[in-house]
């Protein structure tokens, strides 16, 4: 299980440019979005979402979609 620096607690981020929700206890996913956080600038761009409570429910009801 993988999860992003300064979101250790966290197990679903949101890219706000695509609104699209990660899964980081995915491995493909959470490479994806880690990817991303790197080469988008994410964090410093400030796209990035964290959720609580931290459940795909509560990223789906802020208009997010899971990633596939």
């Amino acid at each position: 299980m993988g999860r992003l620096r300064r979101f250790e607690e966290q197990r679903f981020i949101g890219a706000r440019d695509t609104m699209v929700v990660y899964d980081c206890d995915d491995e493909a996913q959470f490479a994806e979005i880690e990817a991303r956080m790197a080469a988008d600038e994410l964090l410093n761009r400030n796209l990035v979402q964290t959720f609580g409570p931290d459940r795909l429910p509560e990223a789906r009801n802020r208009g997010f979609t899971p990633r596939q």
